[in-house]
């Protein structure tokens, strides 16, 4: 219930901040596990991924360091947000990424690990297609396309399921998933360019 609220109302201020523009949230599946990955551009991204999908709760890894902030961790908490250590091989939040998914839920992620500082597209790390591989997950590229700026224009744009089926079959593989990772980033690449 509070999660709906928040929802709401953030949706409302950002729409009168940053004329935020929402398209695609369709090709979202109503049920089933799913795997929204963006680009990265502002720490306010995982809000705005969030609130444009209204039928299902998005969640997410964040950096620890948020979750020692009260009332940041508060609201990261209620939003869907679990801790993950950056820079480490963080056992606990990669099993919590694969519950959240076994457990038909969804999952937002950010596939270059971090900001840009330019605003262009990254390279991704493998953890995303890592998760679609190892799960039934549908993988969603999205494009969040800014800048956040007061008044502005922003768009979050949710593009076509992703069919990452070859990956899946045979051995996982490194090459397989920087493959699979590829794809994903050239598809988030494709959105960014076509509705830019």
């Amino acid at each position: 219930m509070l999660y709906t609220i928040f929802r709401a109302l953030f949706k409302f201020l950002l729409q009168i901040f940053y004329r935020i523009e929402f398209r695609g949230a369709e090709n979202i599946p109503h049920q089933g596990a799913v795997i929204l990955c963006s680009n990265h551009i502002s720490n306010l991204d995982p809000l705005v991924m969030g609130i444009g999908v209204m039928h299902r709760k998005v969640h997410y890894m964040a950096k620890e360091e948020l979750f020692r902030i009260p009332v940041v961790s508060f609201f990261v908490r209620r939003f869907g947000a679990f801790p993950v250590k950056r820079g480490l091989n963080d056992r606990q939040a990669l099993k919590l990424a694969m519950k959240t998914l076994r457990d038909q839920h969804v999952l937002g992620i950010f596939p270059e690990g971090t900001r840009s500082k330019t605003g262009k597209l990254g390279k991704g790390h493998l953890g995303a297609a890592m998760f679609a591989m190892r799960t039934d997950a549908v993988v969603i590229p999205v494009a969040i396309i800014g800048p956040y700026r007061l008044f502005g224009r922003l768009k979050c744009i949710y593009g076509s399921p992703l069919d990452l089926s070859e990956y899946k079959e045979g051995e996982m593989t490194r090459d397989r998933a920087r493959e699979a990772t590829d794809e994903i980033m050239a598809a988030i690449g494709r959105l960014i360019e076509q509705h830019g």
